[in-house]
């Protein structure tokens, strides 16, 4: 398991990278992982997709929408 701060610096990657789809590019990685088996893989980019949603909200100035 990765760092706090290392789970932070990657989310923040992750939408450099990949800007507004960052949400998208998240949910297709857990679904390989998950479809590899790959439990722990699954963990860590759930933690990283919690971070993203809180960037993200900071960035916009918009509440998430939670279903």
């Amino acid at each position: 398991m990765l760092d706090d701060w290392e789970l932070w610096a990657a989310a923040q990657q992750v939408i450099k990278q990949h800007g507004a789809k960052a949400p998208t590019h998240v949910a297709q990685r857990i679904g390989e992982l998950a479809a590899a088996g790959d439990l722990d893989g699954v963990q860590t980019w759930r933690e990283i997709a919690e971070r993203i949603d809180q960037l993200m909200d900071y960035r916009t100035g918009r509440p998430l929408s939670r279903q």
